[in-house]
């Protein structure tokens, strides 16, 4: 055996010589791979500037030097490219998107942290979104929700102060103007931590709707997070 089953490193041969080059190669690439984070997923080629020991996970497409290694792992060391297929069961964090991508076999699926063998995924994400309120009596976040999506909550920061009239907010959606929400503070740093006491399905695109109470909004930047589960069936065959 000349490397290791997991994760390929390189193992020293009796009697090998300049043993170092090898270990030095092995350490780089289990550090690449033992950290669990991509430099970015959305590359399909390498970037003119690469650090040593940084790992990228090819995208779709792939060419240049990095041609046919779609979906594969690519580790910059001594100055080339080090190309490792990924395991079932591995997951990376993009560091590009922040969003973690686990291996099932044959894709790379964001978000998902349940996958069964035959390829249906459970997902849970957080969309999050710097609003900057519009003037007048609410303001709406298009399509914060997603389609298909089951919320479990919508928590939110003031990051900028809310100006104008009103003396505080709500947050919901057109049906339920309060439903994540209600008389929530217009200063600086004031939040909303609003959960949904039945989980609620959403099967089309939903604005959230912020809601100006005593008055109107003038002004000010709210950060929205919507905390979801999506789910997807098995894949094709």
């Amino acid at each position: 055996m000349s490397e290791t089953p997991e994760f390929g490193l390189p193992l020293l041969a009796a009697s090998q010589a300049q043993k170092h080059v090898t270990v030095n190669e092995a350490l780089l690439r289990l550090d690449a791979l033992f950290g669990g984070r991509v430099r970015s997923a959305s590359l399909t080629e390498p970037p003119s500037v690469a650090e040593e020991g940084s790992c990228y996970l090819v995208a779709p497409g792939a060419s240049g030097e990095w041609a046919g290694h779609d979906g594969a792992l690519a580790i910059r060391i001594n100055g080339g490219w080090d190309i490792v297929l990924p395991r079932p069961g591995w997951s990376v964090l993009d560091d590009e998107t922040g969003r973690r991508m686990s291996f099932d076999g044959s894709a790379w699926r964001p978000d998902a942290q349940l996958i069964s063998s035959g390829g249906a995924a459970t997902l849970h994400r957080i969309l999050e979104t710097d609003h900057v309120l519009s003037p007048g009596p609410s303001s709406a976040v298009t399509a914060a929700i997603p389609a298909g999506s089951q919320v479990l909550g919508v928590s939110a920061r003031v990051i900028e102060a809310i100006t104008g009239t009103a003396t505080s907010w709500s947050l919901g959606v057109t049906e339920s103007p309060d439903r994540y929400g209600s008389g929530l503070g217009v200063a600086l740093n004031s939040f909303a931590s609003g959960l949904t006491g039945t989980p609620v399905s959403y099967y089309a695109d939903t604005d959230l709707i912020l809601t100006a109470n005593g008055g109107d909004f003038a002004g000010g930047t709210v950060r929205i997070a919507v905390h979801l589960v999506q789910i997807e069936p098995p894949r094709m065959v």
